[in-house]
């Protein structure tokens, strides 16, 4: 099995740990920064799931497909962030990578990130991955796993089969994190945005992990008001997800889905601490996109979005 990462966060150096321990040498494409230093220093694994390390031989870190020399790969596993999908699959194309029957797997946030590679290479060849682990990069070479909520799920939106991504949950299973392939993978993604787009944006803008959020009446208004939008859009553009109405989810989400993460803080406000661009576009962006197609109302959706862009865009001037 040849696996190529393309993108070494801390997802991407997450999976390629997981692959390590199972027994699978990845491939995986980073910047220039993090590949000298996971060539130096190996992988480092720490976390809810036990410590690993790995040595540089164990795995190779390029930082540029042009290096590869036309190697071909059976699974493309993209974990880049949202915004860096439309970089990732030109650069990918470019390159004679993909065989007839490569996967190309995305390990994003957000929603419509599929689109832009089935542009590309067709949708027979693109999954998703749908991750609600907790990974954070402490060092260049170093990720900490830090929360599990459910096993990754692997999927296709376009019905594809699946039994070639039976193998692939196996072995990551076998690496240290469960894994299996689901034939909803869609349900498991609006999950996730319903969950993501009510805590990411607010969390960074109070600043504050997810814990506290459901602590306060205030922050809560907010937070139902935005999945009650997130789930009327979802319904309206054809979705559905596990749930059978908001009201259901509502109290599954107090009840099971935040006190894991209570203490998680989002990565919308990591990424404003550092002055980075967010994935706001991904996630509440892709909503207000669907709702507009679709005439829906999502006026606070539409506010928390500009607020969260007003703040990236005065970092940018900064």
């Amino acid at each position: 099995m040849k696996i190529l990462i393309y993108g070494a966060g801390a997802v991407g150096l997450g999976l390629a740990s997981c692959l390590i321990e199972a027994g699978i040498q990845p491939v995986i494409i980073a910047r220039p920064d993090t590949v000298h230093a996971v060539n130096q220093k190996g992988i480092q694994r720490i976390g809810i799931f036990g410590n690993r390390n790995h040595n540089p031989l164990t795995f190779r870190c390029f930082t540029d497909l042009e290096l590869l020399q036309d190697e071909k790969f059976d699974f493309v596993f993209i974990c880049t962030k949202a915004f860096d999908t439309q970089k990732a699959v030109i650069e990918l194309s470019q390159h004679s990578i993909m065989k007839r029957d490569t996967k190309l797997i995305l390990f994003q946030n957000g929603w419509g990130n599929d689109e832009i590679c089935v542009q590309y290479f067709g949708d027979k060849s693109v999954f998703n991955g749908r991750v609600i682990t907790g990974f954070r990069r402490t060092d260049r070479h170093i990720v900490d796993i830090t929360v599990h909520a459910d096993a990754i799920h692997l999927g296709s939106l376009f019905h594809n089969h699946l039994a070639p991504l039976e193998s692939l949950a196996h072995t990551i299973t076998a690496g240290g994190i469960p894994c299996i392939a689901v034939n909803d993978i869609a349900k498991d993604l609006w999950s996730k945005m319903l969950y993501n787009c009510a805590l990411n944006p607010l969390g960074a803008l109070f600043r504050v992990p997810y814990g506290k959020l459901g602590e306060y009446e205030e922050s809560r208004s907010l937070m139902e008001c935005i999945i009650y939008e997130t789930f009327l859009t979802m319904r309206k553009a054809g979705y559905s997800t596990h749930w059978p109405d908001v009201e259901r989810y509502i109290e599954i989400f107090y009840e099971k889905l935040l006190p894991p993460t209570a203490t998680h803080e989002s990565s919308m406000l990591q990424d404003l601490r550092a002055h980075k661009r967010t994935e706001i576009d991904a996630l509440t962006g892709a909503v207000i996109k669907l709702a507009r197609q679709y005439n829906v109302q999502v006026p606070l959706s539409e506010t928390i979005y500009s607020m969260i862009m007003f703040i990236e865009k005065v970092h940018s001037t900064s």
